[in-house]
């Protein structure tokens, strides 16, 4: 189970070890915690879809919705959507307000646990990101899953790790080892998998001509952080595929360093 905080951060940055994966006979699904339609949204809430040249009146959550399905079937995996609200529904009023916090009065803690805890209950493996940087809503998804799964593997929020390489995970997350998963054969997997998410390229990676380049330039990038011999992703913590408990062989798993938390968190 990969736990994603949107519809798109599961499969950027960790797109290669779920095709991995698939490919090793494993069955995974990404639970996407905040997919919820908002019939009246709130204006910063509208001005992310109009600044992606979508008019207002388009249903953006179910349009998204849809690229996930897309993504999903590329990489061979089932999409799950939980209905519940994006922080721009909840009261974060612009880009700045998303990156300053976890507003006190969010509740939207409670209730996120307990939509992912029939779905993490009894699961070999899970997938869920460090929240690199400050957004709120990957932030209290990093605390919910810590709270439910002790074993969690952790990956590092892409595209974001490319412009904050020195970014560290919210102080929710486990300190762990670095788990190398060596995607060089599903890096192509991924990138396709990536290009669904039409609405969000732009934004995420300057258009879709670059998100190849730079996908690239990310899987280099890590292996050359952690001395791998191939394109990789790295994930903190728990156990790799290998060590769980599987009904066929796990993904390809390259090298395995020992490497410390930092202690000191920085925004991206």
């Amino acid at each position: 189970m990969a736990v994603s905080p949107h519809l798109d951060d599961a499969v950027f940055s960790a797109g290669g070890t779920i095709a991995a994966l698939v490919t090793g006979g494993w069955t995974v699904r990404i639970v996407t915690c905040f997919t919820a339609s908002v019939p009246d949204p709130s204006p910063f809430a509208l001005s992310t879809q109009l600044d992606k040249g979508l008019p207002g009146d388009v249903d953006y959550m179910a349009l998204r919705r849809v690229e996930d399905d897309a993504a999903c079937a590329v990489l061979g995996a089932e999409p799950i959507h939980l209905p519940l609200p994006e922080a721009p529904h909840r009261g974060y009023t612009s880009a700045s307000d998303l990156f300053a916090g976890v507003h006190p009065d969010d509740d939207i803690g409670p209730a996120l646990r307990a939509a992912l805890k029939p779905w993490l209950t009894g699961v070999d493996v899970v997938l869920a990101p460090q929240a690199l940087g400050d957004h709120a809503d990957h932030r209290v998804v990093a605390e919910a899953v810590a709270a439910l799964a002790s074993q969690a593997l952790w990956w590092r929020d892409a595209p974001y790790v490319l412009y904050r390489p020195d970014a560290t995970p919210w102080t929710a997350v486990p300190r762990g080892r670095e788990q190398v998963v060596d995607i060089g054969p599903y890096l192509d997997t991924k990138i396709a998998a990536s290009r669904c998410y039409r609405t969000q390229l732009g934004f995420q990676f300057g258009g879709p001509e670059h998100v190849d380049p730079r996908l690239w330039e990310l899987a280099a990038a890590e292996a050359a952080r952690v001395g791998a011999p191939a394109p990789c992703e790295a994930l903190t913590g728990g156990h790799h595929p290998a060590q769980a408990r599987r009904s066929s062989r796990p993904a390809r798993v390259s090298r395995t360093v020992s490497t410390p938390r930092p202690s000191q968190q920085t925004g991206r």
